[in-house]
Order: C-alpha cells, then sequence, then structure tokens
C-alpha cells in the first residue's frame, strides 16, 4: 500500500515532512521580499501574481534580480539624478 493511503512504516516517510520545513522557510523569505517590494513599488499585477503563484522561490528570486535588480552593485532606480545649484 502507498504510503499516502495510511502505510504503517511511517519512519520511512518522516524525512519527508522535516525535509518540507526549511523549504518553506526558504518559499516564505522569497516571496515576503518580493511582495514586500512590489507593494512598495505599487505594481498590483506583479503582487497578485506572485501572491497567487507558488513557485518554491523560482520566480521571487527571478523578479528580485530582473524587475527590481535588488542584488546588483549599481542599483539603478530608473529615476534621474537632480542635481542642486549652487
Amino acid at each position: 500500500m502507498p504510503w499516502h493511503l495510511g502505510n504503517s512504516n511511517f519512519a520511512a516517510v518522516q524525512w519527508l515532512q522535516w525535509a518540507m520545513i526549511p523549504l518553506l522557510f526558504w518559499s516564505l523569505l522569497w516571496k515576503g521580499l518580493a511582495l514586500w517590494h512590489a507593494s512598495k513599488r505599487d505594481e498590483k499585477l506583479w503582487f497578485a501574481g506572485l501572491l497567487v503563484v507558488n513557485t518554491m522561490g523560482i520566480l521571487e528570486i527571478l523578479y528580485l534580480l530582473f524587475i527590481v535588480r535588488l542584488f546588483r552593485n549599481d542599483k539603478i532606480s530608473g529615476s534621474p539624478v537632480i542635481k542642486k545649484r549652487k
């Protein structure tokens, strides 16, 4: 009988439960960071997409890398630099 139908060998699949805990924290970390940036940038479609789609952090990391450009050294905000007059 398969394990999900009530197999009596519970110890054989107990490692799966413990493996899910780090994956849960990994996903929550990236999802929270991406949702925070999407709301801060007022990107409603990205916010809704990131909230609904669960990709274990992959879509969130891609959003932060290519849209927000969070992990780049030359953080380009997209807004023009205004120089003060002397």
